[in-house]
């Protein structure tokens, strides 16, 4: 107990009186996007000469490349610990491969303003991080009544090359059914540069 005691203690000194730094900085990269959850299907009348009849088809959905851009906040509260909130923008989606030759594919895209708050655990020049969101349906195109608003959870890693810059991957998830019963799927690869800020 005595041993426990003392490394909460040393946690605690640590973040107590460790000197806080503030960097912002800007993130960009592409958009690796996918719905789940849900089979893709259409309803629609067809005419085939003798009248208008009542059809559907099916969609194979496939990953689409889109990409993100966002600012960041690096609040560094110890050497292995940082809080940094997000604001951003991410457009999303999918490829839906029709299933009938005699209709069309389409592209479903969902753009989003966002922001997170992510917790990024570091270890060396190593990261790792998680945080929630949520995002703000702006825009879409081939999809009908999205929901307005995503929850989600993110989770990823990091590494800086230099003092600024950094390379980063993650997977985000979304747990609303924006559609039907899908949800977002979005795997993240990009780069941040942080700016560096007077003492």
């Amino acid at each position: 107990m005595k041993k426990i005691y003392f490394l909460l203690f040393a946690l605690i000194s640590s973040l107590s009186f460790a000197q806080v730094t503030f960097n912002p900085g800007i993130r960009l990269g592409a958009n690796i996007a996918h719905l789940s959850d849900g089979p893709a299907q259409d309803y629609f009348y067809y005419n085939d000469n003798q009248g208008y009849h009542y059809g559907s088809n099916a969609y194979d959905i496939k990953s689409k490349v889109d990409f993100y851009i966002g600012f960041q906040a690096n609040i560094r509260f110890a050497k292995f610990y940082a809080l940094q909130p997000e604001i951003y923008y991410t457009r999303q989606g999918a490829k839906f491969e029709s299933q009938k030759s005699s209709v069309a594919s389409k592209t479903v895209t969902l753009s989003y303003v966002g922001g997170a708050v992510v917790n990024k655990f570091y270890f060396d020049k190593f990261n790792i991080h998680f945080g929630p969101t949520l995002e703000l349906l702006t825009d879409h195109k081939e999809i009908d009544s999205p929901t307005d608003a995503d929850l989600g959870l993110l989770f990823g890693a990091g590494y800086d090359i230099t003092k600024n810059i950094g390379v980063e991957a993650r997977i985000k998830k979304g747990f609303v059914h924006i559609n039907n019963d899908h949800t977002n799927v979005t795997f993240q690869v990009g780069v941040y540069y942080t700016f560096n800020m007077k003492k």
